[in-house]
């Protein structure tokens, strides 16, 4: 049966370890800088407006929000990083969270896949490529969405996605796929990817 997506909900948002969920479902990690778009991307495969908060003031908020997707898999938002302004108490929460998320998350090895944003615009940043690094070193499958693809013109984004297909750190096998919340580009694939890793399609 068909995955339903607007039939999701928030489980938590949540500021400390112990608050993970435990459900014995698939998930999907979603990682990226501060207004990357990582809210406006998990509206938009869920065919909800709202229920990701797209955060006016970005790295303000400090938690790893859950969200239960008709009750077949788990889709995991991971704080954005690389925000200049946070507190440097802001900045630890930041980094236990993320990396208590893939160290002490007793449902670790629910983990299927990861979905690394990286602004097409910006291009990887260099915490983008420390996060890059890390997934290639633990063997965590993860797929790169180039976001906001709707921006620039169509010379400067073949310059950009052909950049990013050639950043050493991606293995060249990894799909590089184009994404706009605006106007919808690239939903349907990372559906489908997403859907294959985690067994619910």
């Amino acid at each position: 049966m068909a995955v339903n997506y607007p039939n999701s909900d928030l489980l938590i948002s949540a500021g400390q370890i112990k608050q993970f969920p435990a459900l014995p479902l698939p998930q999907a990690v979603f990682s990226g800088r501060s207004n990357v778009g990582k809210s406006s991307l998990i509206n938009c495969l869920l065919g909800r407006k709202s229920l990701a908060r797209v955060s006016s003031t970005p790295g303000k908020t400090v938690t790893v929000n859950f969200y239960r997707v008709d009750n077949k898999a788990v889709f995991v938002d991971l704080p954005g990083y690389g925000f200049a302004k946070r507190s440097g108490d802001s900045q630890r929460q930041w980094s236990e969270l993320t990396d208590g998320f893939f160290t002490k998350n007793k449902n670790i090895d629910l983990l299927k896949i990861a979905v690394q944003l990286v602004d097409i615009e910006v291009g990887p940043t260099k915490d983008d490529l420390m996060m890059i690094d890390y997934l290639v070193r633990t063997g965590i499958k993860f797929i790169v969405v180039a976001s906001k693809a709707d921006k620039p013109n169509k010379t400067n984004r073949t310059i950009a996605l052909d950049k990013l297909r050639s950043c050493e750190l991606i293995p060249a096998d990894t799909p590089i796929i184009p994404f706009s919340s605006k106007s919808g580009e690239g939903r349907e694939e990372l559906r489908r990817i997403l859907a294959d890793a985690m067994g619910i399609s």
